[in-house]
This record gives C-alpha cells, sequence and structure tokens, in this order.
C-alpha cells in the first residue's frame, strides 16, 4: 500500500501547489512563476516531512507557494482565500477523477493480473487526495483553511487570528500526533468516499450499464 502511495503522493502535491501557483499568477502575482512553482512537476513542491506523513498516512502538505498579496487583482484578502481554496478544491477534484478512473479499471480490467496493482494505485489516489483536500481545508495555521476563515470571519475577530496564527503550528503539531485528527479526519473521507463512489457510478451507468 506504501508503495502505492508514491503515485499518489506525486499526484496530489503536484496538482495542490499547482493550483495555488495557477491562481495567484492568474490574480496577477508573478512570484510562484518567477520560483519556478507554476509546474506541474512534483519535486519542486515536496516537503519531507510533509510527504512522509502523507505516505504513513494519506495527508500531509507540500512546500508552500510563496505569494505577493499586494500584486493580487481586487481585495488582497479575497485574493488570498481564493488562491488558499484552490488547492484542496484541485485535490477533491483529482479524487472524483481517481473514482471514475477507479471504476472503469475494474470493469475494464476485470480479472486481469494488472487488475488489483492498478486497483490499488488507484485507491490510495483516491484516498491521497480525499485526506489531503479535507486536512488542508482546517482552519489551522500554516494549512489553506486559516486563509479561508481570515476572509469568512468579519475583520473584529483579526486579534483572534492573529493568536491562533502565532500558535498555530503547535496546534497543528498537537493534532498530528494525538488521536484527534483520525477522529476527525477520517469520518468526513469516508463520508465523502462513499459519496464519490455514488457519483461516479451514477455517471458512469449509463455507458457502462450497471
Amino acid at each position: 500500500m506504501y508503495i502505492a502511495n508514491v503515485p499518489a503522493l506525486l499526484i496530489g502535491f503536484a496538482f495542490h501547489e499547482y493550483a495555488h501557483a495557477f491562481v495567484a499568477d492568474r490574480l496577477g502575482d508573478p512570484t510562484p512563476r518567477s520560483q519556478g512553482r507554476l509546474s506541474l512537476n512534483p519535486f519542486v513542491h515536496l516537503d519531507i516531512f510533509g510527504s512522509i506523513m502523507a505516505l504513513l498516512f494519506q495527508f500531509g502538505w507540500a512546500k508552500p507557494v510563496m505569494t505577493t498579496p499586494h500584486y493580487f487583482k481586487g481585495n488582497p484578502i479575497r485574493g488570498r482565500m481564493l488562491v488558499a481554496i484552490a488547492g484542496p478544491l484541485m485535490n477533491l477534484l483529482i479524487a472524483f477523477i481517481g473514482m471514475v478512473i477507479w471504476i472503469l479499471v475494474l470493469h475494464w480490467f476485470s480479472g486481469s493480473t494488472w487488475s488489483p496493482i492498478l486497483s490499488k494505485i488507484m485507491m490510495a489516489i483516491v484516498l491521497m487526495n480525499l485526506g489531503l483536500g479535507i486536512f488542508n481545508l482546517l482552519p489551522i495555521p500554516p494549512l489553506d483553511g486559516f486563509s479561508v476563515l481570515g476572509w469568512v470571519l468579519p475583520a473584529r475577530f483579526g486579534n483572534v487570528l492573529h493568536i491562533i496564527e502565532t500558535y498555530g503550528m503547535l496546534i497543528l503539531m498537537v493534532i498530528l500526533f494525538t488521536d484527534i485528527l483520525g477522529r476527525v479526519l477520517w469520518p468526513l473521507v469516508a463520508g465523502l468516499y462513499s459519496l464519490y463512489q455514488k457519483g461516479a457510478i451514477a455517471l458512469l451507468s449509463p455507458f457502462l450499464g450497471f
């Protein structure tokens, strides 16, 4: 299973960080492009510790895409939110596409010697991207969900957000090394997995005769 997690990690991180860089670039920020982050090459995005976490637990992080919000067109706080949410949403999209391909693999390669191998890889891609998408939406700095929270909450909560940001890494470490994350994350992953499976079957059933 860990071997199957390798292509899942490379795909998940590459598309996640590319989505951040792409949206920032579209908003007028030249920073990601100048730093070579507007790329689907996963090796320009990998963070060692975040990659190990992803290989072992299907959730983790890559090197953050650096942005310069004053370049953003319009409201820079809104721009930060759009850049932040692009990564997790891309993971959730890749997970659904992976689920569709997985069902096609099971249908087309049924009985083949390749079927178990391909199935494990596709399952890892689906679970990895669901985990990455949901994990990075948690409203804890430096995760993407914190930037989204900063956009959603009224300005009067600025001091609270600053305090959370100050202790963000400590909070994240406590969550990572206890069972708190598993209690929150895996039920969400399981629920979305089931929803994706039903949606993919409904999408493919007119063509495959399920």
